[in-house]
């Protein structure tokens, strides 16, 4: 399966490759000719992301900033974009054209389950590690479970910061990332049961980037945009 659904793009490091996943803001991305640019005044709305595209490009083909469009988006710091995802091209509460009123249907997430059975070592937002994110610790070759039934859209190491990194699909509007695996046990297009084993449990940093120690890093996205999992999980 080709990677239709990301392309790789690290933008704050500059890392990029085909299919569509982008984390962060930089200066790489695919060039963009002056003939393709879109003058300030004919602005859309709103821009659907295409197979291929990476956040700058499109930042970039609009006269934008990757900062602007992260913003009014709520991407984060680090950040996913994948093909079909509406992206704002104004600030919330800016006038709309009737074009690009259409917003995604209201969608219940899955019922999600824990991806391994460790503590939590770093919560959402507690350090730049999980602007977009929690690590769960455990020990390297731990089982990790997909959090829900989905599909596999990405199984690869080409985005700097992730390790062995799985994305599953799980509806038009949800995804959920597991980044350090040691070893990815799903390829991309598979389709994956809840609790389903995905990958072995690998090392990732901790907070500060000296220490090393087994952590899975995971992710819950809706429309691309990341939640704090510990929202979203059972209790336990």
């Amino acid at each position: 399966m080709t990677r239709q659904l990301f392309c790789i793009l690290f933008v704050v490091l500059g890392l990029t490759a085909c299919g569509t996943v982008d984390r962060g803001s930089g200066s790489t991305g695919r060039s963009v000719s002056s003939a393709s640019r879109v003058p300030p005044g004919s602005r859309p709305a709103f821009h659907t992301v295409r197979n291929g595209e990476t956040l700058y490009s499109i930042a970039r083909r609009y006269g934008l900033s990757v900062k602007q469009l992260a913003a009014w988006n709520k991407l984060g710091d680090g950040t996913l974009i994948y093909v079909n995802q509406r992206l704002r091209l104004a600030p919330p509460g800016s006038a709309v054209s009737p074009s690009g009123t259409a917003q995604p249907a209201v969608e219940a997430p899955p019922r999600w389950q824990w991806p391994v059975s460790g503590e939590v070592l770093s919560r959402y937002g507690e350090s730049p590690l999980t602007a977009s994110g929690i690590q769960i610790g455990g020990r390297v070759g731990d089982p990790v479970r997909a959090a829900a039934a989905g599909q596999v859209v990405y199984s690869g190491s080409g985005l700097i910061g992730y390790g062995e990194l799985l994305i599953i699909k799980h509806s038009d509007n949800w995804l959920t990332a597991y980044g350090y695996n040691q070893a990815r046990l799903v390829a991309e297009g598979e389709r994956v049961a809840a609790g389903q084993q995905i990958a072995r449990m690998g090392e990732g940093p901790m907070p500060g980037g000296n220490k090393r120690r087994a952590m899975l890093h995971f992710e819950i996205r809706r429309i691309g945009q990341p939640l704090d999992p510990l929202t979203m999980l059972p209790a336990r």
